[in-house]
């Protein structure tokens, strides 16, 4: 970071994703805390020009706001590694990934940690046949935000009607019943379990709207569950490679015990949006909303 008074930020939002609107907010959010924070900031729409344009503002951080695809899959990172403008979150290999479920899958599992059996599948086999005996979950093998997912219920009369707008192969996975538990990973610290509660599945709309669901923090958990999280999330940010702020969900069977607890998967740049979790958590432990995106800019490299 240069020696500046006040360094400038250039807070990346939008983008090309399925989760630009999400990212849109996410952004508003950050560089409005940023200000607060004192830093000079600059809110940049991720569209097809953005070399350019951060060419012309020569930024001193680049805060990545961006969800999805081209956002938080090594692109954008590749781009600021080249331009040598220090960035927050996850670097090009993390980021890449961490969004490849079934490579990330194969990561967590030679490290030990607890995941459920999956396959690749063309999509339009998906739609003719049940890939592996219902209850099992679709979706696609790089998107977040819960953004394209099927679940295929025990007892169900036939596959999947997938909408067109799902590509050509998508992941196959068997269904985690229980508690939809999360942790978020701040540097080398795992900051709690929160306990997600929904009327139903935990899907974008209960994500990302108001009321859609209800945060439980610290989650009501027996403490070998909740020390499990914490170390697994922990792990799970280690193994992936990830820097800065990380985000690992969980499913936990409540009959089957510490056997019952699943990793399902680590967002390398979590929501910061008013119903997020990542702020919740670091608040959780003393942390503003300001000071966390003050961390995260202190954090910024490259060769991350």
């Amino acid at each position: 970071m240069s020696s500046r008074a006040a360094p400038k930020v250039a807070v990346l939002m939008g983008g090309l994703s399925a989760e630009r609107e999400v990212s849109l907010v996410t952004g508003r959010e950050c560089a409005a805390a940023l200000r607060v924070a004192g830093y000079e900031v600059v809110e940049v729409d991720a569209d097809l020009a953005l070399p350019a344009r951060l060419a012309e503002l020569r930024p001193d951080v680049c805060f990545n706001a961006l969800h999805g695809r081209w956002g938080e899959d090594g692109c954008v990172q590749g781009i600021l590694e080249w331009m040598r403008i220090p960035y927050t979150h996850s670097g090009v290999l993390a980021s890449a990934l961490a969004l490849d479920k079934t490579r990330a899958k194969a990561a967590y599992a030679a490290a030990g940690l607890p995941i459920v059996h999956s396959v690749m599948a063309a999509t339009a086999e998906v739609r003719q046949r049940h890939v592996l005996p219902p209850p099992y979950v679709v979706k696609p093998n790089n998107e977040g935000s819960s953004v394209g997912i099927y679940i295929v219920h025990d007892g169900a009369n036939g596959p999947p009607q997938l909408a067109q707008t799902m590509p050509d192969e998508v992941m196959v996975e068997t269904y985690a019943p229980g508690r939809e538990l999360t942790v978020t990973v701040m540097g080398d610290r795992a900051l709690g379990v929160t306990d997600i509660l929904t009327s139903g599945w935990y899907d974008y709309t209960a994500k990302y709207s108001p009321g859609g669901s209800r945060h439980v923090l610290p989650a009501d958990l027996p403490e070998e569950i909740t020390q499990a999280c914490l170390d697994y999330a922990l792990r799970a940010h280690q193994v992936l490679g990830c820097r800065g702020v990380s985000r690992t969900d969980f499913r936990w069977d409540e009959a089957r015990g510490l056997a019952g607890l699943i990793l399902l998967e680590t967002n390398t740049q979590p929501g910061m949006t008013p119903t997020s979790l990542a702020p919740e958590q670091a608040a959780h432990v003393g942390l503003s909303f300001s000071d966390l995106c003050r961390w995260m800019v202190e954090d910024a490299s490259c060769n991350r």
